[in-house]
């Protein structure tokens, strides 16, 4: 019997995330597609992991479900040790890297891109991890076919305001996901903006 994923089975599509002035804000749709049937229509993809850090993930649910119970069992950890020290989104993007890039390794990959956004000693972080372990840190991410759409509209908007507040940035994400509704086959009108 043979316990590999061949290919992912329900999916969600691009997730964006953006810098601004003092923060972070990442967005996706909320559909859940069935290879090209547009199945789930509430899967949000997008979670607030601790204080400091959010989450955003796109492409097989069911591996970031699995991934996402076991963040969750590592937030429950830290407060457990009430030692004063938390999950740090580096710390958190790092782990992803390795945990992605191990079963990559063994030929049994999630199906699964990840944007990790939030603010570690004072500062703005914003990485994403793809599938098979590659990661890097940005000003603005996208990935799926965002990468393609998205990432240029973001790009522009940024060139001619560099200083974007949260109520920009926010307004410009939701202004990218619109664009991607009306080109991806894979996209939903309703999102979820953290």
């Amino acid at each position: 019997m043979c316990t590999f994923s061949r290919a992912p089975i329900t999916t969600g599509t691009s997730v964006l995330g953006i810098k601004f002035d003092g923060g972070v804000a990442i967005a996706a749709d909320i559909l859940g597609s069935y290879g090209s049937l547009a199945r789930f229509r509430d899967c949000p993809r997008i979670i607030k992991v601790n204080k400091n850090i959010i989450l955003g993930a796109g492409g097989d649910y069911a591996d970031y479900q699995y991934l996402k119970d076991i963040i969750e069992q590592k937030i429950i950890d830290d407060e457990c040790q009430d030692d004063g020290f938390h999950l740090k989104p580096k710390s958190l993007h790092c782990w992803l890297t390795r945990v992605l890039y191990n079963r990559r390794s063994k030929f049994d990959p999630f199906w699964t891109n990840f944007i990790v956004g939030g603010i570690q000693d004072g500062e703005t972080f914003l990485g994403t991890v793809d599938k098979l372990g590659t990661a890097y840190e940005d000003m603005h991410i996208a990935t799926g076919y965002g990468a393609y759409i998205a990432l240029p509209l973001m790009r522009d908007a940024l060139e001619k305001n560099p200083d974007l507040d949260m109520r920009q940035a926010q307004e410009l994400l939701v202004k990218c996901l619109e664009v991607l509704y009306y080109r991806d086959a894979r996209s939903f009108p309703k999102v979820s903006l953290i």
